[in-house]
């Protein structure tokens, strides 16, 4: 079957099952152009979280399903590969987090959105990359906090803030590949462009001196097409490239890595979505215990949140 028809099957079933296609930054470019929204963790929990739609078929991992489901109670939520999961969520359970939090009684929990909803469950306050800032702002400065999973975020808003945190130690593997190094050499090639990079990045304490922006995927997007550089280093996950050339037709993007690739984001396939559709599968569903604790988390994070991308205030921590 060619993509045009594969194409034209997938926007009849989405009306016969009165369905929203919801996509990550970081999925395949034919899933993102077949999307209703494409956008980072914030954007898509706030779209699940709004939608009308009867079904939500989600191309992205499975914690991200997951988020879709514990907003959207009583309705289908989809994901074209059951296998696509998270190094970065599978870092971290439920029982881990219950231990750590015995160790440090009356602790405030904030956990970034790449987690189960078992550890959603176990938490005072999500964030994502977008808000992060916002989140830790918002707890009085006497409050102990654990933060989890991921160590390179974690860092980044201890520098940018200036709390103390206590970091869990987990790392995105495909961030984990930016090297540098390379980074020197990319900036020595391309003279005239600018570095903007995600703080999951592994290199991130020896990066963050090289970056003209550290900023969540949707942040990184924004800036691109605002800024009049006309070239730039992109530090995250490589699918991001594909919207960043299609809205920006007249600039160039260079990966920071091209080992910066997530295996588990690239199982969503255009013929997976399509069979999604058709079999209504595979279905996504999170106990309503668990739900519902989970939600209350994530409807604090919603709450504190607000539209836009967060760009790092230089009175907290200047960018070099």
């Amino acid at each position: 079957m060619k993509t045009t028809e594969i194409t034209e099957e997938i926007l009849e079933l989405k009306k016969k099952r009165e369905a929203v296609i919801l996509c990550h930054n970081y999925q395949r470019g034919e899933l993102q152009d077949i999307a209703d929204f494409v956008g980072d963790s914030l954007g898509l929990t706030q779209q699940a979280a709004k939608t009308d739609a009867k079904t939500i078929v989600f191309c992205g991992v499975h914690f991200m399903a997951e988020t879709a489901a514990i907003m959207n109670p009583g309705k289908l939520v989809l994901i074209p590969d059951k296998e696509a999961g998270c190094s970065l969520a599978a870092m971290i359970s439920g029982e881990s987090l219950r231990r750590w939090k015995a160790e440090h009684p009356g602790a405030v929990v904030v956990s970034y959105i790449n987690c189960t909803a078992e550890v959603k469950a176990e938490s005072d306050y999500i964030c994502t990359s977008t808000n992060a800032l916002k989140i830790v702002d918002a707890i009085p400065a006497d409050r102990e906090i654990l933060f989890a999973p991921d160590q390179f975020l974690g860092t980044f808003i201890q520098q940018a803030t200036g709390r103390r945190m206590h970091l869990w130690p987990g790392y995105c593997h495909a961030h984990n590949r930016i090297d540098t190094e390379h980074i020197r050499g990319l900036k020595q090639e391309h003279p005239k462009a600018e570095f903007v990079m995600h703080p999951e990045c592994g290199c991130l304490t020896s990066c963050m001196p090289l970056a003209d922006k550290v900023l969540s995927t949707e942040g990184i997007i924004k800036h691109c097409r605002d800024s009049k550089a006309p070239e730039f280093i992109v530090g995250t996950e490589v699918g991001i490239l594909h919207r960043l050339h299609r809205e920006n037709p007249q600039k160039a993007f260079y990966p920071a890595s091209e080992e910066a690739f997530c295996e588990f984001m690239k199982l969503n396939t255009l013929e997976k979505l399509l069979w999604s559709l058709q079999d209504l599968e595979h279905k996504v569903v999170v106990p309503e215990e668990i739900a519902k604790r989970a939600r209350r988390a994530i409807e604090r994070m919603l709450e504190i949140s607000s539209p836009g991308a967060y760009v790092q205030p230089s009175e907290k921590r200047p960018v070099d």
